[in-house]
């Protein structure tokens, strides 16, 4: 249930700074994650097994390290957008574009995850059991990171 009293006692420039630091904190969850995930995509393609990936496994690989670096970009958008304009003192415009970012740096890192696990899976035990397994981790995602907050949305909770 919303706190009627804070919407109410803010002004608009105290809402914007409120939400600019909450959206900056958000990222600042999410963003070690996402490197970690990139950093050891990195380093795939140099490990020693690398030379016994079939083709479906190197496409799955160049999804989710696409996906990771999209992703990355994403989220560290709104920190850029922040620097380069935040004099202009039009924070509720920047709180706006960095959500837009932010959630599209989120489904990234969700297509990003799905494949590490399809990749992960498939070269560990086979394709039937990654597939099983990215099908249960992608609704899991699904409902999780996008289910639960828009349920609750139409709930008005």
């Amino acid at each position: 249930m919303r706190d009627e009293r804070v919407e109410l006692d803010e002004t608009p420039k105290e809402r914007a700074d409120r939400e600019l630091i909450e959206l900056l904190n958000e990222l600042r969850i999410v963003l070690p994650g996402v490197t970690v995930l990139f950093g050891f995509l990195l380093a795939v393609p140099f490990a020693k097994g690398w030379s016994r990936v079939t083709p479906f496994q190197r496409d799955v690989f160049l999804v989710a390290f696409l996906a990771t670096g999209v992703s990355v970009a994403l989220l560290t958008a709104p920190s850029s957008y922040h620097r380069l304009r935040f004099r202009e003192g039009n924070k509720e415009h920047l709180v706006h574009i960095g959500n837009k970012l932010t959630i599209a740096g989120i489904a990234a890192f969700a297509v990003a995850l799905e494949a590490v696990v399809l990749l992960a899976i498939d070269y560990v035990v086979s394709l039937g059991a990654a597939i099983a397994a990215t099908a249960s981790f992608t609704t899991l995602v699904a409902l999780l990171w996008y289910g639960l907050p828009l349920y609750a949305r139409l709930r008005g909770d």
